[in-house]
């Protein structure tokens, strides 16, 4: 299957002449300055019952979540990486990934228990 039928909606078999399929619309999605992101910093367990800090509700490119990603993972000296949209660290860094997204002019806080 070629990348073209990858993003194809509804795929049924049809006998008509004149069909044509409905094809997923890809987002030209902008990234939004750090003043109007609301960031929220959740502790999850996963795996083995270790912990990360999640943030999310980052909108913007995949390249510029990459990058904040790295850039908070330095500041930590832990692992972590985005995916699905939302940002996982190693442990438990609320208190001082808070601090460094208010730093950056990121509206941040946290949520959850």
């Amino acid at each position: 299957m070629s990348k073209k039928e990858k993003n194809r909606v509804n795929v049924v078999y049809s006998t008509n002449p004149n069909f044509s399929y409905q094809n997923e619309e890809e987002e030209n999605q902008t990234t939004l300055p750090p003043q109007q992101q609301n960031l929220k910093l959740f502790l999850d367990r996963i795996g083995g019952g270790k912990l990360v800090t999640r943030i999310s509700g980052f909108i913007g490119t995949e390249n510029d979540l990459n990058d904040l990603t790295k850039t908070l993972k330095q500041k930590c000296g832990v692992g972590g990486n985005a995916k699905d949209g939302n940002i996982l660290i190693q442990g438990d860094n609320r208190d001082k990934l808070l601090d460094l997204l208010i730093k950056a002019n990121y509206k941040a806080k946290k949520a959850g228990g």
